[in-house]
C-alpha cells in the first residue's frame, strides 16, 4: 500500500482510484511496510489503553472519538498542568463513555511531569496540550513505543518542528502509528474536491486565499490564587512561548490545504505583517491580533493568507483556489466556471482521523502522517516568525535554523519564572518588526 504520510496523488490518479483508496480518509492508504505486533495490549488482551495529555476541551473530544472509533479502547490516564481540569474531564467522559473510562485517581496526574505517568500507562496517547510541548511529548510516548495521536501545531518554531520530524521517522523505524490533527486531510469532500482539481477542473491553479478571522479565542478570566506561570498556562492560546501565536495555531489548517491543493509543495519565501491594533489588555496575553503572509512558490504559485483574532470584525474561515478556469472552494466542496461541481455529502472528519488510527493499530499496518504534517507546520512558522520581524523569510533559510521559544520544554517545570512577564501597566511585550530577530541570517 502507498505510505500514508503523503496524501497528495500524482496528476495521473483517477478520481475513483483516489476515492477507492482512501475511502472516509482523505489521506491516502496506510502503509504496511511495518507491521504492529496484535494483542500485545493491557497484557495480551484486546483491550487498548489509552491516555490524555491534556485536559481542555480538544482533547476532550479527541478522547472521546478514540472511544467511539474502537469498542475495546479504555481510557486509563489522565494529565493537565491542573488537577482540578483532570477530574472535571474525567466525570465528563465518564458520562459520555461510562465503562469505557476507567480512570482511577492514582492515574490522574498533574504539572508539567505528568505526560510521563500516562506514557508509561497506555499503548495509545492522544496529545492536545500547550502546542510547545506537541514534539517532545510525541518524541517520548514514541521512543517507549506507544502510539500517537497529536493535535496541531506540530511544534511552534524550528527546533519543535524537527523534533516532530525525527518522531516521525522513529516511528516509522519501530512500526508505530502516527496521526495528526489537520483534519482537513480526513474530510471525504475535501478530499474529493482536491482530486477535481488535480484532474483539471479549475485549470492551472494561479493563487490561493487562505482566511481565519474570527474573534478572539478562549478568553479566560484569571482566577484569584494563580501564580504568573499557572495564568499563562492557564490561558495558553495568548502567550506565544506556549501556543505559538495564531498563524501556526489556527492558519496551520489552511496552509495544509493549500500544501495539498499544490501536491505538497513548500514555498519558497513569503513575507508577512502582523501586530496588534485593538486587544492590547493583559487578557490577550502577548500575541498580535492580526497577521497577513504572502508565500511564493517557485512555480510562481502564491498563496495569500490572513488570520486575525480581533472583536467587532468580518469573521471568515475559507480557502479559495483561483484557476485558469474556474475557482474552488476546498471548505465548501465547491467549484465555480467550466466544471461546476458541488460535493452533497456528509463526513466527520474528526471522527475519522481515530477510526484510521485504531483500524490501523488492529490491523497492524501503521498510518504515518509526518511528512505533511510537519511540513504544513514549518510553512506556518515560518509565516510567523516573518510577521514578528518583518522580513522576507525563506523556506532554505527556516530548515536551516535551530531557533526555538525559550525555555526548552524538556527543561519546563513546576514553580519555574515563566519566560515574559508585564510590564508596567499591565500589558505584556510584543515583537516588534523591525526590531525584533529570531533567526539567524
Amino acid at each position: 500500500m502507498a505510505n500514508s504520510e503523503e496524501s497528495g496523488k500524482s496528476p495521473g490518479t483517477t478520481r475513483r482510484d483516489f476515492l477507492k483508496s482512501s475511502t472516509v480518509m482523505a489521506s491516502a492508504a496506510v502503509s504496511g511496510a511495518l507491521g504492529i505486533q496484535k494483542s500485545v495490549f493491557a497484557g495480551g488482551s484486546d483491550i487498548i489503553r489509552v491516555g490524555m495529555i491534556g485536559c481542555g476541551g480538544r482533547n476532550t473530544g479527541a478522547a472521546e472519538q478514540a472511544l467511539t472509533a474502537d469498542p475495546g479502547a479504555r481510557l486509563v490516564a489522565m494529565c493537565d498542568i491542573f488537577m482540578d481540569r483532570v477530574k472535571g474531564k474525567r466525570k465528563i467522559l465518564k458520562e459520555q463513555k461510562k465503562d469505557q473510562v476507567i480512570v482511577d485517581d492514582d492515574h490522574c496526574f498533574a504539572g508539567f511531569d505528568g505526560y510521563r505517568h500516562v506514557i508509561e500507562s497506555s499503548d495509545v496517547v492522544v496529545i492536545a496540550n500547550a502546542a510547545k510541548f506537541h514534539p517532545l511529548h510525541a518524541m517520548t510516548a514514541i521512543k517507549a513505543g506507544r502510539h500517537v495521536f497529536v493535535e496541531k501545531p506540530h511544534g511552534i518554531d524550528p527546533a519543535g518542528v524537527k523534533l516532530l520530524q525525527s518522531a516521525a521517522e522513529v516511528a516509522k523505524q519501530k512500526g508505530l502509528c502516527l496521526v495528526s490533527g489537520l483534519h482537513s486531510r480526513y474530510h471525504a469532500g475535501y478530499a474529493e474536491t482536491v482530486q477535481r482539481i488535480y484532474d483539471g477542473a479549475i485549470g492551472d491553479v494561479i493563487s490561493i486565499e487562505e482566511n481565519f478571522l474570527r474573534a478572539p479565542y478562549v478568553i479566560i478570566d484569571r482566577a484569584p490564587g494563580l501564580s504568573e506561570l499557572e495564568w499563562q498556562c492557564s490561558t495558553q492560546y495568548h502567550f506565544r512561548w506556549l501556543s505559538g501565536d495564531d498563524v501556526p495555531q489556527s492558519l496551520v489548517h489552511n496552509m495544509d490545504r493549500a500544501s495539498w491543493v499544490l501536491h505538497n509543495a513548500v514555498p519558497a519565501r513569503c513575507h508577512g505583517l502582523g501586530g496588534r491594533s485593538s486587544m492590547t489588555e493583559p487578557i490577550y496575553g502577548d500575541v498580535f491580533d492580526h497577521h497577513s503572509v504572502i508565500y511564493e512558490l517557485d512555480s510562481g504559485v502564491r498563496i495569500y493568507a490572513f488570520c486575525r483574532t480581533t472583536t467587532g470584525c468580518h469573521n471568515d474561515s475559507s480557502s479559495t483556489v483561483l484557476g485558469s478556469k474556474g475557482k474552488a472552494s476546498i471548505t465548501r466542496c465547491q467549484i465555480w466556471g467550466e466544471n461546476e461541481w458541488r460535493w452533497k455529502g456528509r463526513c466527520n472528519p474528526y471522527q475519522v482521523e481515530h477510526d484510521v488510527l485504531f483500524k490501523a493499530i488492529r490491523s497492524g499496518e501503521p498510518v504515518n502522517n509526518g511528512g505533511y504534517m510537519t511540513r504544513s507546520t514549518m510553512t506556518t512558522v515560518m509565516g510567523q516568525i516573518s510577521c514578528y520581524t518583518g522580513e522576507e523569510v525563506t523556506w532554505e533559510r527556516i530548515n536551516r535554523s535551530d531557533f526555538y521559544y525559550p525555555p526548552k520544554p524538556e527543561d519546563c517545570h513546576d514553580g519555574m519564572d515563566p519566560p515574559v512577564k508585564a510590564g508596567a501597566h499591565g500589558s505584556y511585550p510584543v515583537p516588534k518588526p523591525g526590531f525584533t530577530r529570531l533567526i539567524e541570517a
